[in-house]
């Protein structure tokens, strides 16, 4: 006979384990739930998965039926708009019913028949992971190199398929982190393997079809543990790069596309502190640095001689703009900068003609590059998406300023963007600085007292865009405010935002969520508030939540970084070693005070708590899974009131989750029917 259901969480035991550092001792009472080959892990997490399924049975919305409700908002059947390389037209389709694209091409000729590329349905059939993290046409267009995970640890395998015959090569490249590129020749790829146990990318190799990988050559080796290596062709695909990079720093060197057997050149010596991106266009490198440059600034240089002493600039640094990112073209140049946490793309015409903005018309938007391969085109393609406005994909003709509508993403049913409006709010931090805040509510909604579910990020310079989420219509539709607190620690404001985020001021993120969730009560926004963050973000309402636990009534914290003092004294753990410049390196005494005074796990204390929602992946390679494990643990057994203390764990995923587009719709259709859940009983014992 199965089971019956329990009546009560699960319970895990505690192992006290003393860890000390810096003469200073902390107590692990769950230390021992890191080690997966122990047997009581499995059978609890799934037990964790057990309790939740029964709390969830209690919510007036469950989980599949807010599922099924948002599927049926999505167009199964869809298509990409078609985007130009050489001699064909790629694009990418799904299937009713596919959970993995199918990659498409038809060459220039109009009559021409359709073929298929690769079908990661096909990849996925029998699997219960898929990930794809690259697709790499050959120079000639007839070879598609693509890597391809089925655990989640990303840690993938490189395939090699004839697009003539549709059959895979014989070459299979094992332990890559996804980076790779073909030379000029069709016969020699480019790959980085990683570090199996650290997971770090730190070597590049040249492949000569037909040979064994054990015969590969290696090329380059990233030594400084704190660097990561990555490879790619310049938009020009004359010139193979080969990248090292770290928060702070990072290196280039070069190789002539078609002579793949000479030495990579190093284009700019690594400089702490000095970090660039680079491009070629006819005679020139392009470079985006900021050397001198806080937000950054565009120059060129002679490919033969790119030093600084030889820089012609293109584009100065400007205090109060942001230079993210360029497209060059034959004739124009198209810079992307964000000034006041908005996104504007700037066209510079090559002649000296007059420069000028493409502007939007939402107060609180994303705008971002789309696919632009060719150079000899006066058409510049972009992606276009707020919180009422569905993605949609423009083409711009530079020389006209024309723009034209190519897809915007179809949402079924009844949806109608006029229903929703979308606000630009700016809260004042304890400290005087001022939040950016992104909203969007039902028009009868805005402005007046409801729930809202506050969403932040704050680290590594990412900035948390305004994009439309089909999810959020089921919250919206109940009556919910959803927003998004652009905290410092994302680069929205430039990179001083950024910069007053990480290491010792990381705390500014935290304060900043906190301040923002307030400003929203105050100002009549929220009459209850809700906190969703993942990874990073896990962090961040996790350290709020145990600064303000009275702030929050409910906190979704997505694959947590909670532990975070033990997992950065740890440079065996994945991906740590690359992190001291975000947090710090705990083994720098100051460094450790810091992050020990913010980390979540680490300030769990006796007092009421919000109800929590904990989500993790047994694969996880970026948060282990024993963080979010350990957290709700010792959450369940310090908290004093009777609030949710919930673990869901993905047994088959890693950090992003399910892989399928509609397994992944399942696991937030979990963490809002939570939310929905919470609220309804908040909202009942109210009246």
């Amino acid at each position: 006979m199965p089971a019956p259901p329990p009546s009560s969480p699960p319970q895990w035991p505690s192992e006290p384990e003393v860890l000390t550092a810096h003469a200073h001792s902390r107590t692990d009472p769950y230390y021992w739930i890191r080690n997966r080959e122990d047997p009581r892990v499995t059978p609890l997490l799934e037990a964790e998965n057990e309790w939740l399924t029964q709390v969830a049975d209690r919510w007036p919305v469950s989980p599949d039926e807010l599922y099924r409700e948002i599927r049926a908002r999505i167009q199964e059947e869809d298509d990409s708009v078609p985007y130009r390389i050489k001699d064909y037209w790629y694009r990418t389709r799904f299937k009713e019913g596919g959970e993995y694209p199918v990659f498409l091409r038809r060459p220039r000729d109009p009559d021409a028949e359709e073929e298929v590329v690769l079908d990661i349905n096909e990849l996925a059939r029998d699997k219960t992971y898929c990930d794809v993290a690259g697709l790499y046409v050959s120079e000639r267009q007839d070879r598609l190199a693509y890597a391809v995970d089925f655990q989640g640890r990303r840690l993938y395998d490189l395939c090699i398929r004839d697009l003539t015959s549709g059959d895979d090569l014989p070459d299979r490249l094992s332990g890559i982190s996804g980076a790779a590129c073909w030379a000029g020749d069709d016969d020699v790829l480019f790959y980085v393997r990683q570090d199996p146990e650290t997971l770090r990318p730190h070597q590049l190799f040249r492949h000569r079809l037909g040979t064994p990988q054990d015969e590969d050559e290696l090329v380059l080796e990233e030594d400084d543990p704190a660097f990561h290596l990555t490879v790619f062709r310049t938009k020009s695909r004359r010139y193979v790069m080969a990248a090292s990079f770290q928060t702070l720093t990072t290196e280039f060197r070069a190789l002539k596309a078609d002579t793949p057997g000479d030495d990579f050149q190093c284009v700019l010596p690594r400089e702490r502190g000095h970090e660039y991106q680079v491009d070629h266009f006819e005679d020139h490198f392009y470079i985006r640095t900021n050397l001198h440059a806080s937000n950054f600034r565009l120059v060129r240089a002679p490919v033969a001689t790119p030093s600084p002493e030889h820089w012609e600039e293109i584009l100065p640094h400007r205090p109060d703009v942001m230079l993210q990112g360029f497209e060059i073209f034959k004739d124009y140049l198209v810079a992307v900068e964000r000034s006041q946490a908005l996104t504007a793309f700037r066209v510079m015409p090559w002649d000296e003609g007059q420069d000028h903005l493409v502007e939007f018309p939402e107060e609180a938007y994303a705008a971002y590059r789309g696919m632009n391969p060719e150079f000899d085109s006066t058409l510049f393609r972009f992606g276009y998406t707020s919180l009422t406005t569905p993605h949609s994909v423009y083409d711009y003709d530079l020389e006209t300023r024309d723009r034209t509508l190519l897809k915007r993403r179809p949402v079924l049913g009844d949806f109608d963007p006029d229903r929703y409006v979308t606000r630009r709010l700016w809260a004042v931090a304890r400290d005087g600085a001022r939040i950016p805040i992104s909203v969007v509510a039902k028009k009868d909604r805005a402005g007046t007292p409801g729930p809202v579910l506050l969403y932040g990020y704050g680290a590594y310079g990412i900035d948390s865009d305004p994009v439309f989420q089909i999810s959020n219509l089921s919250l919206l539709d109940r009556g919910f405010a959803y927003a998004i607190a652009h905290v410092r620690g994302g680069e929205e404001m430039g990179r001083a935002w950024y910069e007053a985020g990480r290491m010792e001021s990381k705390t500014n993120s935290f304060h900043d969520f906190i301040d923002a969730g307030e400003f929203l009560r105050t100002e009549g926004w929220a009459s209850r508030l809700y906190a969703i963050g993942g990874s990073a973000g896990g962090l961040l309402v996790g350290a709020a939540m145990n600064m303000r636990p009275d702030l929050f009534h409910g906190v979704v914290a997505i694959v947590p970084f909670v532990d975070v003092v033990t997992t950065m004294l740890d440079p065996s753990i994945p991906l740590t070693t690359g992190e001291y410049d975000e947090w710090g390196d705990p083994a720098v005494e100051t460094h450790y005070r810091t992050m020990l005074s913010y980390s979540p796990y680490d300030n769990v204390g006796a007092q009421r708590y919000p109800h929590v929602l904990v989500t993790s992946g047994l694969h996880d390679s970026q948060v282990q899974y024993w963080e979010p494990t350990k957290w709700v643990a010792k959450l369940r057994e310090t908290r004093t009131d009777d609030g949710l203390t919930l673990l869901r764990t993905n047994l088959e995923a890693g950090h992003g989750g399910a892989s399928g587009r509609f397994e992944s719709l399942k696991e937030r259709a979990i963490e809002y029917a939570f939310v929905l859940g919470v609220e309804a009983e908040a909202s009942k014992r109210a009246t």
